[in-house]
């Protein structure tokens, strides 16, 4: 049989993937159109007469009948295993599996595992992650993986889906342009930790509440081994992920040149808490190289993660990364080379066919063991144990009972919509909003996008079919009666002005205009990255004609996962209020709707720096994060950059206003050593000033401690805030941060009422970052807490 290239094998597995999306896609417009009913069930190994062999044995260990199944197993079946489409072993009773399935933000279309061609024809689509993230709501996060997670079983359990999502992304939005950045939870290391943590727990199953008819019982145990999974999670892309196409470079063969300082203090720590306090059972690593090595061939740091960081799970690559390390990436000879590299570093299973087509010739040239294809399948099997698919008829299993009506269920559509309205960031207000609709005769709505319910304009990368999507003109009509709407622009592309006419004409007869522009799908993807961070064509001649004629001032909402240079809308008067709604999932119209005239007061904030277009100038390849005025480098994100900005990290704006009352906070920290000798690794700096490896510390738990505030809403109207504690360390400390998010938490307040809340800081953690050595350490001296314009200082001593 011919051997197909990783470059055909990669084009012909995106053409399936796209046709079978275009021909759901199909099905799912056409309404009247008869599709089959499948009356489908989940395939499962163990029944009879194959449930006699010990990996079926429930009261065995997990790694005991993990190393049963591999025993019996010949070394081509072995083989078939490491592949992302399995095909099953008859002799043994196993049936094929597909591991590739997505669920980002929704249950996806994206991987072959998932089927809308059955009994459950649409999922919940939830904001995109970059919207989620805006609410900086930890227990939003949780929910919303949870709810996902039921989803996914329910589908399962109707044949629709795997158990293993190559879900969440959880790398660092480090560059505006990056295409895929709207997948992921922005660009602050502890805020992307913070979301993988959450998503990984509730999307796991880590618990279940009475309502789910469950009891109260803890699916995961302390014993991580022995524990049951809802469904598997996995963090991606490990590690230093984030450019797609731009200039010369792209994913497949780029290498990303990153110091040990930004590697400890940014590109890993998601990943960390993905593994260590997530308990994450997959890692996926990346097509990319890193250091000049791939980083599906790159054992130091895969090894890093089982050795270091205790994880217990199977690390895939993505999907033909193997490939690449040949093909795009010329770091080895042989096709054989690269799978023997991939599987020798850590690489359990290959997404896509190189490993299934090169593993035995590697084996015979001497360049792999058998023992190394045990030694994967010993990473693999444990998940799938742990998902129960050993332990017979799933459907009897402890998530049997979710089907098709634990699917778009209400609870799920609620939490989409309130999900939508905490994502949504209000970036400029004159008081103008909220707008009180009984006094609003007619309103215009302009946009390409506006009267759309695709997923290229309301879900993102990543989507699914949505239960009860509505665009934001059909969200608005319950509103206002007089509803006028027109594109504007033929397309997001905006590469006319020929519809122009037509938004002039809506806009000055219409008492109020609300003018919705910004990205789509088009304009930033997988595979594709900006060159501007401008409004696309001609969106910005479209905002000003529009603003010049209109009766009142206008409403600008701008679409989309990455940042914009909107500048010359923040300057213009004419521009009352500007919104940000991302891709805010199925039930954005609404929550839009319900934010404009004020049934709900916003109060997203972005989790990202909206910067300059000047910013273009710098080369996306840098993956430095810290600045570097000698080569007039001004860094990356809130924590290092020096420019100018349109929008900084942790903005937004709210219908009412807060102040801080500082209760309680420590003035002075003392920090004991594990020895005296330990006094001796003191480092000084340039200026007198000391700094101590965090490791050197005899405990980092006896230092921690609270800040207690109250918050004082001072407006007229109740709503949700984010509390955003930062600090810095007086010190000027080459490396250092300008300052670091230490902590956040949504509460939500009273008119004129305070609440009271806390943050618990642990030092060695939070006011710590890496030197240039990649150790962690903390500075000595004085340390600036800042919650808004309340500053609190802190004096660490020895």
């Amino acid at each position: 049989m011919e051997k197909y290239s990783a470059k055909f094998l990669f084009s012909f597995t995106v053409m399936i993937v796209i046709l079978s999306s275009l021909l759901q896609t199909k099905a799912k417009a056409a309404p009247n159109t008869p599709i089959p009913k499948l009356d489908k069930k989940p395939q499962f190994p163990c029944k009879a007469p194959h449930n006699s062999y010990p990996f079926c044995n429930k009261s065995l260990s997990i790694p005991t009948r993990s190393q049963q199944l591999v025993s019996l197993l010949t070394l081509e079946e072995k083989i078939s295993f490491l592949c992302n489409n399995f095909t099953g072993i008859p002799r043994l009773g196993i049936p094929p599996y597909q591991w590739w399935s997505e669920s980002l933000h929704g249950i996806a279309t994206n991987g072959p595992g998932i089927s809308f061609n059955g009994p459950v024809k649409s999922a919940t689509l939830f904001p995109q992650v970059i919207n989620s993230a805006a609410s900086f709501n930890r227990s939003l996060w949780f929910d919303t993986a949870t709810a996902i997670a039921v989803e996914g079983r329910a589908m399962y359990n109707s044949g629709q889906a795997g158990l293993t999502f190559w879900a969440p992304n959880v790398n660092i939005f480090r560059d505006p342009r990056w295409g895929r950045g709207q997948e992921t939870p922005g660009e602050d290391p502890f805020l992307v930790s913070s979301y993988a943590l959450e998503f990984v727990k509730g999307f796991q199953g880590e618990y279940w509440g009475e309502k789910r008819e469950f009891g109260n019982k803890r699916v995961l145990e302390q014993d991580h081994d022995a524990g049951l999974l809802m469904l598997s999670a996995c963090c991606k892309h490990f590690t230093a992920y984030d450019l797609e196409k731009w200039a010369n470079f792209t994913r497949y063969s780029f290498n990303a040149v990153v110091t040990e300082q930004d590697m400890e203090d940014t590109y890993e720590p998601p990943f960390k808490s993905c593994v260590q306090q997530g308990k994450a059972s997959c890692l996926m690593c990346p097509y990319n190289s890193i250091n000049g090595v791939p980083g599906c061939a790159k054992g130091d740091l895969l090894q890093k993660v089982r050795k270091d960081w205790g994880f217990k799970g199977y690390i895939a690559s993505d999907c033909d990364a193997v490939a690449t390390i040949y093909e795009y990436q010329y770091y080895v000879k042989t096709p054989e080379d690269a799978v023997a590299e991939a599987l020798k570093a850590g690489v359990d299973i290959n997404c896509g066919t190189y490993m299934l087509y090169n593993t035995q010739s590697a084996i015979g040239q001497g360049k792999l063991k058998e023992g190394d294809i045990d030694q994967a399948l010993n990473n693999l099997f444990p998940v799938l144990l742990r998902l129960g698919l050993f332990n017979g008829d799933p459907l009897n299993g402890m998530f049997g009972r979710l089907g098709g009506k634990d699917v778009c269920t209400k609870e799920h559509q609620r939490l989409a919509l309130e999900a939508a309205r905490q994502g949504i960031v209000l970036l400029k207000n004159d008081n103008f909003l909220p707008i009180n609709k009984d006094h609003v005769s007619s309103l215009a709505i302009i946009g390409p996008g506006a009267n759309s319910t695709s997923y290229l304009d309301l879900g993102g990368g990543y989507s699914g079919f949505p239960c009860n999507a509505k665009s934001y003109v059909e969200a608005f009509q319950p509103y206002i009666k007089k509803t006028n709407y027109v594109k504007g622009c033929l397309d997001v592309d905006c590469e006319s002005n020929s519809m122009f006419d037509e938004a002039v004409h809506v806009a000055k007869v219409s008492d109020y205009v609300i003018l919705v522009v910004g990205l789509d799908l088009t304009q930033e993807t997988e595979d594709k990255d900006r060159v501007t961070l401008l409004l696309p064509g001609k969106q910005m001649d479209l905002v000003s004609l529009v603003a010049s004629v209109s009766n009142k001032r206008i409403i600008l909402v701008l679409t989309g996962g990455g940042p914009l240079d909107v500048s010359f809308a923040e300057g213009d008067s004419r521009v009352a209020s500007i919104l940000w709604t991302g891709y805010p999932g199925e039930a954005g119209g609404k929550a839009l709707a319900e934010v404009i005239f004020g049934d709900y007061n916003p109060g997203g904030r972005l989790p990202m720096t909206w910067y300059l277009e000047s910013f273009t100038q710098i080369p996306m390849n840098n993956m430095n994060m810290r600045a570097d005025p000698s080569r007039l480098y001004p860094g990356r994100t809130h924590r290092f950059y020096t420019g100018e900005v349109v929008y900084e990290f942790g903005y937004g704006l709210s219908y009412t206003n807060y102040t801080y009352k500082l209760l309680s906070a420590p003035n002075k920290l003392k920090l004991i050593f594990k020895t005296s000798a330990s006094l001796r690794k003191l480092y000084v700096t340039e200026v007198g000033i000391g700094y101590v490896p965090t490791d050197e510390l005899l405990s980092c738990d006896i230092v921690r401690f609270n800040v207690q505030l109250s918050v004082m809403n001072v407006g007229h109207m109740d709503g949700s805030h984010v509390v955003l504690l930062y600090s810095n360390a007086a010190s000027n400390i080459e490396g250092a941060p300008r300052k670091q998010l230490i902590g956040f938490s949504r509460i939500h307040t009273t008119a004129h009422r305070s609440t009271d809340m806390s943050f618990s800081v642990d030092p060695c953690e939070h006011l710590s970052f890496a030197n240039e050595h990649g150790q962690r350490i903390l500075p000595l001296g004085e340390h600036i807490l800042m919650i808004g314009e309340l500053k609190h200082s802190l004096l660490i001593d020895i």
